[in-house]
């Protein structure tokens, strides 16, 4: 059974940062690409970030590029989302994904349709 556990949300003051963990078990996670999403109160899941299998392709959502970054560590099966210089806007429920897909294309790793499997969320709240 496939199992993704986030953690790491909280309050944070505007500029400040905050690193997300996502611990996956129940697959050979190391293969498969994996992605954040957020959804804040009265607005749809918005793509933030993914990474492949390699852990080389990355991408990213236009509203957090060059603040955010996403990374994974294979050994301990485990993905992370470090969000620097956080605005307002950015507060929302964090979700982690897997995809059954190593190699998505750019368009694709951004679809929500890829990822069968997500976690249960973490909460990310910024005050100016």
């Amino acid at each position: 059974q496939v199992q993704l556990v986030e953690s790491g949300g909280g309050s944070v003051q505007t500029g400040g940062s905050l690193r997300l963990s996502c611990a996956a078990s129940g697959l050979p996670f190391s293969r498969y690409t994996m992605g954040w999403f957020r959804q804040a109160p009265g607005k749809e899941r918005e793509f933030v970030a993914a990474i492949r299998g390699s852990g080389v392709w990355r991408s990213y959502g236009d509203s957090v590029e060059g603040r955010f970054t996403i990374s994974r560590d294979r050994a301990k099966n485990t993905v992370y989302l470090q969000m620097n210089s956080l605005k307002v806007e950015d507060a929302a429920v964090y979700y982690c994904a897997v995809s059954d897909n190593d190699s998505p294309s750019d368009s694709d790793m951004r679809l929500e349709s890829i990822y069968p499997h997500w976690g249960q969320g973490t909460q990310v709240t910024v005050s100016s």
